[in-house]
């Protein structure tokens, strides 16, 4: 399939996530969106292991990923792909996010945030429901909603990532360490983007 038909596509799905984040989102909001992304998902023609590939096991990286659109601040699409054993610490977007799956399985954590009694730069979390991210379920978040993931079982993913704003410009992320410490998540845990848009 031809990159032009592709980029074309992207940016017809795009028109229609502005649209929707110039309204202003919320959690109604995230709904339209997701149904929106699931069906870019379901273009396995488009978005694919052959046109994005998954890192190869045991040569250093156990994620890529790619970034599809370059709009300045306006929504921000990237495609991931995470090796099974892959996981992050619980951390926050600063921006609305939907994660929808082109292909495999990732475990999310959702979590609330309790800093009573903690001590300045540490905060305790508290479970609050784990969601299976496959072919047809997807979850989405607002800036301050707090995920961790984790990828088990022997197939990689291809996940979409659509952010309200690109993941490089966002200073405010923070990640929660095991002990509670919280940290800034860009600077101490997110890898550079492929580039993957014409």
């Amino acid at each position: 399939m031809s990159t032009e038909n592709r980029a074309a596509v992207i940016e017809d799905f795009l028109k229609k996530i502005r649209v929707i984040n110039q309204r202003g989102v919320d959690r109604a909001a995230l709904e339209e969106i997701v149904a929106q992304l699931e069906a870019l998902a379901e273009r396995r023609d488009l978005f694919n292991f052959d046109e994005f590939p998954a890192p190869v096991p045991g040569q250093g990286s156990t994620a890529f990923r790619y970034r599809l659109n370059d709009d300045g601040d306006t929504p921000t699409l990237y495609l991931n792909s995470l090796l099974p054993g892959k996981s992050t610490i619980p951390h926050n977007h600063e921006t609305w996010a939907i994660i929808s799956a082109v292909e495999g399985q990732e475990i999310n954590y959702v979590y609330r945030r309790d800093d009573e009694g903690r001590e300045p730069g540490f905060t305790t979390l508290h479970l609050q429901k784990e969601v299976i991210v496959q072919p047809g379920t997807s979850i989405s978040f607002l800036g301050e909603d707090l995920h961790g993931i984790r990828v088990e079982g022997e197939q990689a993913t291809l996940h979409f990532h659509l952010y309200g704003l690109p993941l490089e410009s966002l200073n405010g992320r923070y990640g929660v360490e095991a002990d509670g410490r919280i940290l800034n998540y860009n600077a101490s845990q997110m890898a550079p983007s492929i580039k993957a848009y014409p």
